[in-house]
């Protein structure tokens, strides 16, 4: 039976914790952060969605990438998810807090709520790239688990401390997008799924995440009732984004909190977990893609 990543072992070496966090431009406008500078960044898997601000929270490094670009500019589906975890990656970003807005399939979730989910659906088509594995190197990571246990944790007592209503646990359903649902598709997810919330973007970004070792979890904004909530008038974007602004300096505040209760070093099993993922005999893996992931998973491959 598949054990959750995010359990600890005592022969698991302490590594060093730095936060990342992938979300909206509002993580700018963060009162009472200091400024540190800004990371442009070329990756082997393209550019990332935009520049990686570093910022010092409680004398901890912070780094911060707005997932669809300053100012919006990515539609869910143009995201470089790859390119976005590989910059994190470079780094040195250990823990990932990923914010993102979703809308809501259950009746006791409000909009303006936080809920930190601890499962995923794919409802995606398989036009993202998710995966770092491919053009010669396979493998295999456990995804059973799909958010960190220790990262969610910390959400939660953060969104506690900042007296947010936060709801522990959930499946997040992600569909592809980039218009919302339609009724029948509604109501079959909350039939069929049951789940607690709906997005269009934590795949591929958990998974490539894991690939990646790096212990991902979601503060997921509720912003609206998914159409399956007849008597509440039908999703408009007008209406998901007065939520988001309302709840922005919230949010920005639970991330604050959050950095500053991470520990120093982390034994997740999760910071290991593409050790033994890797299939392919290290000698028939090609040049190109071995200088591609090295960075990923340089010290399996037989590098320093």
């Amino acid at each position: 039976m598949e054990q959750p990543m995010s359990q600890k072992t005592p022969s698991q070496t302490p590594k060093k914790v730095v936060l990342g966090v992938i979300g909206g431009s509002g993580v700018y406008k963060m009162d009472g952060v200091e400024y540190v500078g800004e990371h442009n960044l070329a990756t082997p898997f393209g550019e990332p969605s935009d520049s990686v601000m570093e910022a010092r929270i409680e004398g901890r490094s912070v780094f911060f990438l707005p997932r669809h670009g300053r100012g919006h500019r990515y539609l869910p589906s143009e995201v470089n998810y790859r390119a976005n975890i590989h910059a994190l990656k470079q780094l040195g970003v250990t823990h990932v807090l990923a914010v993102s807005a979703v809308g809501i399939m259950k009746d006791f979730i409000k909009p303006g709520n936080m809920v930190v989910p601890d499962q995923l659906f794919d409802r995606t088509r398989g036009s993202r790239e998710s995966t770092f594995f491919g053009e010669g190197i396979a493998g295999h990571v456990m995804f059973g688990d799909p958010f960190c246990a220790e990262m969610r944790s910390l959400i939660i007592a953060g969104a506690k401390i900042e007296k947010a209503t936060v709801h522990d646990g959930g499946t997040y359903v992600c569909m592809e997008g980039p218009a919302f649902s339609t009724r029948a598709e509604s109501n079959f997810y909350r039939k069929t799924l049951e789940p607690s919330v709906i997005g269009m973007t934590a795949i591929p970004e958990a998974k490539l995440a894991r690939e990646a070792e790096m212990c991902y979890a979601m503060l997921a904004l509720a912003t609206d009732y998914d159409c399956w909530h007849e008597s509440e008038e039908d999703v408009s974007v007008a209406a998901v984004i007065a939520v988001v602004k309302a709840n922005a300096n919230l949010a920005n505040n639970i991330i604050k909190r959050v950095a500053s209760l991470m520990p120093p070093t982390s034994t997740s099993e999760i910071l290991s977990a593409a050790k033994y993922a890797i299939m392919t005999d290290i000698t028939k893996i090609p040049e190109n893609t071995r200088k591609k992931v090295q960075t990923l998973w340089g010290p399996y491959l037989g590098e320093n």
